[in-house]
């Protein structure tokens, strides 16, 4: 079963191709963008899970850039230490720890800061002030991010996920719904998408994976569509190392959503591409988890939701496969038929 098959993308040794995704947890507590308890028991349980490679929430590169007062962040250095010991409590407990960085652009609903976007359009009629960025605020970003990448390597994450999906920053770029710039940055949507990335690379290295998160459609008209992501996939300044490929976000937008409805997401990217993806959408059941990767749709899963209820999930499906080995030996007792 490829599920329980290791893959080797890079650096990153991966016993299986079970990934938890980056789901935001609101349990920075302090509003400091610091790791609190909460977040180092949440990801250890779904390390000890056999979740092959967990990816810890969207961490703000910059405060104005969280998507929440409660989201993680590491714009500044003393975010590092709590960083590095959620990485550890990752990696002892057998996962993979990556993380994803992001800015949220004018979908953060932080308090007491500016809200920034490519434009000064609001997202889905939010009633706040929203400041299209100037080129100096532009510049303070890709610095962010910079640092950040240097700060998440520095942590001891062995992998990093760039997030240009769901309506964040560099998804409001990309489209010309969310993009009216009359500048380069209007004029070549992709240029900021470019530069963030160029960016990373100066903080992160290159012996170490580097993915992205993309909506690889925004089921509207005139938007963003797979065929403009396998075109600026190929224009990044590094290749990435895989697709995390999920859809939507920009905005509302009518999707007929159904288990595995983003799954030919992924396969379009990973035609289009050549590189390994991640395939994501409701991907519950074990037959469907199964079907995605045996029949080549994607190479990695996203078991989002599924790991929020049950830490366990992987370790079940592995159990109902016969899979015992797959059982941490602290949990075989709950595995056992009753006698």
């Amino acid at each position: 079963m490829k599920l329980f098959e290791p893959l080797k993308i890079k650096n990153l040794n991966l016993k299986n191709r079970a990934v938890m995704p980056p789901m935001c947890m609101y349990a920075a507590f302090g509003g400091d963008g610091k790791v609190s308890p909460f977040h180092l028991a949440h990801y250890a349980a779904r390390a000890i899970g056999q979740t092959g490679l967990v990816i810890v929430e969207a961490t703000g590169v910059r405060p104005e850039g969280r998507i929440s007062d409660q989201c993680l962040g590491l714009w500044e250095d003393g975010q590092t230490e709590g960083m590095a010991r959620l990485a550890r409590a990752i990696r002892e407990q057998g996962a993979v720890p990556a993380l994803q960085i992001n800015h949220a652009g004018r979908k953060s609903l932080v308090s007491g800061h500016r809200r920034l976007g490519p434009s000064a359009l609001p997202y889905d009629g939010r009633a706040v002030a929203y400041e299209e960025m100037t080129t100096q605020d532009i510049a303070q970003v890709l610095d962010a991010y910079r640092a950040c990448a240097r700060r998440a390597n520095e942590a001891g994450f062995e992998g990093l996920e760039i997030h240009a999906a769901h309506g964040y920053l560099l998804h409001q770029f990309l489209s010309p719904l969310s993009n009216a710039r009359k500048d380069k940055y209007g004029q070549d949507r992709a240029l900021f998408l470019r530069e963030a990335v160029q960016a990373v690379c100066e903080g992160w290295p290159e012996e170490k994976a580097l993915w992205m998160r993309i909506s690889a459609s925004d089921w509207l008209p005139n938007s963003v569509a797979p065929g403009d992501w396998i075109r600026w996939l190929a224009e990044l300044p590094r290749k990435m190392d895989m697709v995390h490929v999920s859809g939507g976000g920009l905005q509302k937008a009518q999707v007929h959503s159904y288990p595995g409805y983003m799954l030919p997401l992924a396969e379009e990217i990973r035609r289009g591409t050549g590189l390994p993806v991640i395939g994501v959408g409701f991907l519950d059941e074990d037959q469907l988890i199964l079907e995605a990767l045996e029949s080549g749709r994607c190479d990695l899963v996203s078991l989002g939701r599924s790991l929020l209820r049950n830490p366990n999930k992987v370790v079940d499906i592995a159990w109902r496969l016969g899979l015992t080995e797959w059982v941490p030996k602290q949990y075989e007792r709950a595995y056992r038929e009753r006698i």
